[in-house]
């Protein structure tokens, strides 16, 4: 049982990546710095995606708690003069720009959650889960400067994600846009 004081609470329970985030975003500009905004959410991608918003906009992350299939994410609105800007990673490849590639066998790290990646991933695609990622970071070191595509739902996870991979030294990152709730090429299912 949670002992944290909220302010608000918001519903994202059934919805996915990025909704969310897009939910989240709108909370926290409807709360007083220092206020706290509780993020109800059956997405398990919703884990990662929200701890890493937060941190990347400058806003105090408190913690996730589990109470059976929802997840209840915490976050302390920052004072304005430590709230970060949003950025977009600035290299980005289209869903046809990819699948001209495939017969290169491109590097496609598909950061979606495992049941996602099980109903459909581009041939050749690796499954890294983006709460997995920074822990697969030496893991893929062997790539070096190779080209790395960089996929999820609809770009929003897989941006962040490239912005990590680069911050970690892989200077060949693209992020691929609109990403899979689009893409017409060939699907394996797992």
């Amino acid at each position: 049982m949670s002992t944290i004081a909220v302010d608000k609470s918001i519903d994202c329970k059934g919805l996915s990546c990025p909704m969310p985030i897009v939910r989240t975003k709108k909370a926290m500009e409807e709360i007083l710095p220092g206020q706290v905004l509780e993020v109800e959410a059956t997405d398990p991608g919703s884990v990662s995606d929200v701890k890493s918003w937060a941190e990347r906009t400058g806003h105090q992350f408190i913690g996730t708690e589990q109470h059976e299939e929802v997840f209840k994410h915490y976050i302390r609105k920052s004072d304005p003069s430590e709230v970060k800007p949003e950025r977009n990673h600035p290299h980005v490849v289209t869903n046809e720009e990819l699948q001209q590639k495939l017969g290169e066998n491109p590097v496609i790290i598909d950061v979606r959650e495992p049941a996602e990646y099980a109903f459909g991933h581009i041939p050749g695609a690796r499954s890294i889960p983006f709460g997995r990622l920074e822990e697969t970071i030496e893991e893929l070191r062997a790539l070096g400067e190779t080209e790395i595509h960089v996929i999820c739902r609809t770009g929003t996870r897989s941006d962040v994600a490239c912005q990590i991979l680069t911050e970690k030294g892989f200077q060949n990152v693209k992020n691929v846009m609109p990403g899979m709730s689009q893409w017409s090429g060939p699907i394996n299912k797992k």
